[in-house]
């Protein structure tokens, strides 16, 4: 069993109520005006005298406040840190909670040596700015030497002082509990994603989610090779064949204890890498294929931070892991499986894996009769196609799609609803089975998937899938809060659409 212990993840974050003298750096905002950068919100935090002569110096070296955009100055003597960091966030009529994350994460990004910063960013909005340090400071060196691993003088930043005007009131510290919470379980789902094959295969996989489900005071149950055998898992089973590393089915339960509570169900792909099996991928960017589980980590991740958060509803996180891989036990384009619950299928392409472990795991979370159930996976490059790398596809039944893809708009994940066309269930008909796992033609594939799943959901559960094949995994350039690797994408979705059902069912 996995001896498994989280490490700290991202700065420590506190409020304050002035520039204390543990800090290192003041960070302060720029907007962007016709007649030149100027000062976001800061008062009663920073002395106005203070600000302004900040402003004339910034204006001097070249600032202009377009978004994101970083200039850094030595500090005046009347404030207690060495230098001032102004994050630019674009026009101030176009401000936004989420533009206010990008451009803290920008910030923290920016920052090195472990030290701590002084920012009056949390003016303008406490939780977005708390979210956007802690997640613009994450790093992943779990794996460098002493050759590569950054010193001392270039570690992440250590500490964030979020400037607030009543650094004692309630609610203050109640947004920054929730804020810091929300980090640290995207920062969870990241740690997943970017852990390397080598060391994340379904078992270990399955014993860290136990520790993290074990240690909020979860009910959890593991089912092994044999016990998924024993129950009919075909879909899982069969493609974990080809590897030498079992699958797994993880349920991770939250009980909030409260009388006729609404029930999600959370269902999360976790294909802990992807060869494609004998349907093998081009060798290029292979080794992206690590964030493959990056819709189970997210699943694991949001469950632990509804216990943590006390959320009112019951949720419940169905988990399949498997390892795909081609060998002489592996299965084979022709083959036919049964999927869990009884439907046959024909396997044409066997890097349609996703759908297959899926499947199982949405017939056994639709088992526990819930209201709502999400699932969500790294499922097809035609995600990508339709969306680029940003933009999750959100499907499902209408009004709730609707629902979480408006949700998702509103953290800053940016879902995006996607629709069902009829004509293309046909597609999926095979000439052996109930269904193939494929449409032979590459047209509309995001939706053909969808429509897979689509076929084991209980018609009584209001369901949607969300693709985030690309926004899981960031392989470009950091920006904003995101690092390159793991996004924890979307973790922010799923909490803020339990937390709306807690609010109006």
């Amino acid at each position: 069993m996995s001896t498994y212990t989280p490490r700290p993840l991202g700065p420590t974050l506190a409020l304050a109520g002035s520039v204390g003298k543990r800090a290192d750096v003041l960070v302060i905002g720029l907007t962007k005006s016709a007649d030149g950068p100027e000062l976001a919100l800061a008062e009663g935090v920073v002395d106005d005298q203070i600000l302004s002569g900040l402003l004339d110096d910034l204006v001097r070296v070249g600032a202009t406040g377009g978004a994101e955009e970083i200039t850094r100055i030595p500090a005046p003597e009347s404030l207690p840190v060495d230098s001032v960091v102004a994050v630019g966030l674009g026009a101030a009529d176009k401000l936004d909670a989420e533009q206010i994350r990008k451009s803290a994460g920008a910030a923290a990004r920016s920052i090195k040596g472990g030290g701590t910063a002084a920012t009056t960013l949390s003016i303008l909005d406490l939780g977005a700015a708390a979210e956007g340090f802690a997640l613009g400071a994450y790093v992943f060196h779990e794996y460098r030497s002493a050759k590569s691993a950054p010193g001392p003088e270039a570690g992440p930043l250590g500490a964030v002082e979020l400037l607030v005007t009543a650094p004692k009131d309630k609610s203050a510290k109640e947004t920054l509990e929730r804020s810091t919470a929300i980090a640290k379980a995207v920062a969870t789902a990241r740690e997943f994603v970017n852990t390397p094959p080598s060391h994340l295969f379904p078992a270990e996989f399955a014993d860290r989610a136990r520790a993290l489900g074990s240690a909020a005071g979860m009910k959890v149950e593991i089912l092994d090779e044999k016990a998924l055998e024993k129950n009919g898992y075909g879909g899982i089973l069969g493609v974990g064949k080809g590897s030498s590393r079992p699958p797994r089915l993880v349920r991770l339960s939250y009980s909030s204890k409260k009388k006729g509570a609404p029930s999600v169900a959370l269902v999360g792909k976790g294909i802990t890498f992807d060869t494609g099996g004998i349907s093998i991928k081009p060798a290029a960017s292979m080794e992206n294929m690590t964030s493959d589980m990056g819709g189970a980590a997210a699943v694991i991740a949001t469950v632990v931070l509804a216990a943590e958060l006390g959320v009112p509803v019951d949720v419940t996180a169905t988990v399949p892991m498997a390892e795909n891989m081609p060998s002489s036990t592996a299965q084979r384009p022709g083959d036919v499986l049964t999927q869990y619950g009884g439907t046959t299928v024909e396997v044409i392409n066997t890097d349609a894996e996703g759908r297959l472990i899926l499947a199982d795991a949405i017939v056994r979370a639709c088992e526990d009769d819930p209201d709502y159930l999400i699932d969500t996976a790294t499922l097809t490059g035609a995600q990508m196609v339709a969306l680029g790398t940003r933009t999750p596809g959100v499907m499902g039944t209408d009004q709730f799609r609707d629902r979480v893809a408006q949700v998702s708009q509103q953290v800053g994940e940016n879902g995006w609803a996607m629709p069902f066309p009829g004509e293309l269930r046909a597609d999926l008909d095979s000439k052996v089975a109930d269904l193939a796992n494929v449409t032979n033609q590459r047209w509309g594939g995001m939706l053909v998937a969808g429509i897979y799943l689509k076929e084991f959901v209980s018609d009584n559960v209001q369901w949607a899938h969300i693709d985030v094949a690309g926004p899981a995994y960031n392989t470009a350039g950091p920006w904003g809060y995101t690092g390159k690797g793991g996004t924890g994408v979307p973790v922010r979705t799923m909490i803020g659409v339990i937390e709306d059902i807690a609010a109006n069912g």
